[in-house]
């Protein structure tokens, strides 16, 4: 049984033995609980340690565990109804109204009930997720001179090339930026190229978290139909004149929902149709690291060929290793870097370093190229 499943069988276990105690009375020992569940003295502290972050348990050390006191009575809740005139102005005539919903995107990040196979997500299962590893890598790091210091803004440089060695050989690590996963990049890269009320051409159908940021921005999406082979050109072509548009999101590889690839022939002509129009093709490459094991070779991303800086690429580790390493990357070249940089450091400094840290560790060890080749296998295993 892996680590975490026995914590969150402890935790259920023991919060359900709680009510025999009294306020303040004292929880068995570790060494009893050790016994008596049969599992590691570490489960035994994560499983207390969570139950004392609920507020359920207080730890004294030295002493134990004991149940927490009930709450004190929170106070009566104040009249926020305010805050719907406040919300609901424009501000004036000129002020683009922005639409923030994240309906779309909760559902996605929702935990399944128990027994339920979660397929609205685009995470890895669980027992895929390269734990060992991940904690491995998270210790390593740790122990890095300067691990708890401040980054450069723009990420580590070492992450950074890595980054560009894994797009294309075109691009180097002063062409990256370092960012907060694929979603905050995506939102980063919004906001960077098209001002609030501006059109953008996304795909129809489209990922919801996508539209959600578009909105969110004050962007205006206009669908573009995709077929079996992708965003279809003389339809782009069609929009860019209709609308003015000047970005397009487009994911090139496995597009959500459809699965599409952008057909060989397309690729060269989406580019030159954006570079005829003056846009930016924002390329989502979220799934390059989930390919089944009997794909083929994957085509490279549309960032690998192209010169020009049309195309602005967002990648990231979170899908191929855990929704809590969101450690990811903006690639772009010419002076649309410079105002994605001053997007990304004024909404967020910087990545954490540990985090940062973590992630290098991850991809620089041999058990990073074990577990892709892992996944690989076990998703074509489990698509038949």
């Amino acid at each position: 049984m892996q680590e975490r499943s026995s914590v969150a069988e402890l935790v259920t276990s023991l919060r359900d033995e709680l009510d025999r105690y009294s306020p303040g009375g004292k929880l068995p020992s570790s060494r009893a609980l050790v016994e008596r569940f049969r599992v590691s003295p570490v489960t035994v502290s994560r499983a207390i340690a969570q139950l004392a972050a609920e507020g359920l348990v207080t730890t004294r050390p030295g002493s134990g565990a004991f149940r927490a006191r009930p709450r004190t009575a929170l106070p009566a809740p104040g009249d926020t109804s305010w805050q719907e005139v406040s919300l609901s102005g424009d501000g004036g005539p000129e002020v683009v109204p922005r639409t923030v919903d994240a309906s779309g995107v909760l559902v996605t990040l929702a935990a399944p009930p128990p027994g339920v196979i979660e397929f609205n997500g685009g995470y890895l299962h669980a027992s895929l997720q390269p734990e060992r590893a991940l904690s491995a890598a998270l210790a390593r790091a740790g122990r890095r001179p300067g691990a708890w210091g401040r980054p450069p803004t723009d990420g580590l440089p070492e992450l950074r090339s890595w980054f560009a060695r894994e797009i294309g050989p075109a691009l180097s690590g002063a062409d990256v930026l370092i960012t907060a996963g694929g979603q905050s990049a995506l939102a980063t890269a919004l906001r960077a190229l098209a001002p609030p009320g501006a059109p953008v051409l996304v795909e129809s159908p489209t990922y919801p978290g996508m539209l959600a940021a578009a909105r969110a921005t004050g962007l205006r999406p206009v669908p573009v139909p995709v077929d079996a082979d992708g965003i279809r050109p003389e339809l782009l072509a069609d929009a860019f004149r209709a609308t003015g548009a000047r970005v397009l999101v487009t994911q090139p590889l496995f597009q959500n929902p459809t699965g599409a690839v952008l057909a060989p022939a397309r690729r060269p002509e989406v580019l030159a149709i954006a570079r005829a129009a003056g846009a930016f093709v924002i390329e989502d490459d979220f799934a390059r690291r989930l390919v089944h094991d009997d794909a083929g070779p994957l085509p490279p991303p549309l960032a690998a060929d192209d010169p020009d800086g049309v195309v602005v690429h967002v990648c990231s580790l979170t899908k191929v290793a855990s929704p809590s390493l969101r450690v990811g990357a903006l690639a772009a070249r010419g002076p649309v870097l410079e105002r994605l940089r001053g997007i990304q450091v004024v909404d967020s400094f910087f990545v954490p370093r540990p985090l940062q840290e973590a992630a290098l560790e991850l991809v620089g060890s041999p058990s990073w190229g074990r577990h892709l080749a892992a996944v690989a296998t076990e998703l074509r295993h489990r698509r038949t």
